[in-house]
């Protein structure tokens, strides 16, 4: 055929082609096969075979309902911000001090309302009471008073080190992120 002559599209593995003119004529492409393979697999047929040799269904059956999918994604923590982590590990590092104050605080009249300090108390004075010393008065010593100073004071110090050792963790994280690549995470939502 001569040239800017259109040939009629053509079929090719039972689909038809498209034709495009050019500058000297017309090229016939086929084109491109819009199934998937899940959808191939649904219906029964087969992709890369023509349709003369695929298998015919017989009009009876219902097509097969596709299962349902699961759609991952892969994500990568390539890099944690310290100043974020610092502030979330004084938050975190802060209830946790405030629980600690709370349940000692329970403890502690749970325990002296069990009569557990005074006995606990006159068995320690009696140990180590002398004729020259009345003995250590541990009711004293464990007072609500005292014992709500040193936990404030283990709170404190619980809360400094864990905002500390939070940030660092993330500077490290951070450095060893940078030569591994970071943590790999994969998340899965089912349809």
């Amino acid at each position: 055929m001569g040239e800017g002559v259109e040939r009629p599209p053509a079929a090719v593995n039972g689909k038809k082609t498209a034709a495009r003119p050019t500058g000297r004529g017309t090229i016939t492409t086929p084109r491109p096969i819009r199934e998937t393979v899940g959808e191939a697999q649904s219906t029964g047929l087969s992709l890369g075979q023509p349709m003369a040799q695929q298998p015919v269904r017989s009009g009876a059956e219902p097509p097969a309902r596709p299962s349902a999918r699961t759609r991952r994604a892969r994500l990568r923590a390539a890099r944690v911000d310290p100043w974020s982590v610092m502030k979330v590990g004084f938050m975190l590092s802060l209830a946790l001090g405030v629980v600690l104050m709370v349940a000692v605080t329970v403890l502690w009249l749970v325990l002296d309302g069990l009569g557990v300090f005074a006995s606990v108390g006159d068995t320690v004075k009696e140990a180590t009471q002398s004729e020259s010393s009345a003995g250590f008065d541990l009711q004293h010593f464990l007072s609500l008073k005292n014992t709500l100073f040193f936990s404030g004071i283990v709170a404190i110090v619980d809360v400094i080190l864990v905002t500390a050792l939070a940030t660092l963790g993330a500077f490290l994280y951070n450095l060893t992120a940078s030569f591994t690549g970071g943590i790999e995470v994969t998340l899965a939502e089912e349809d």
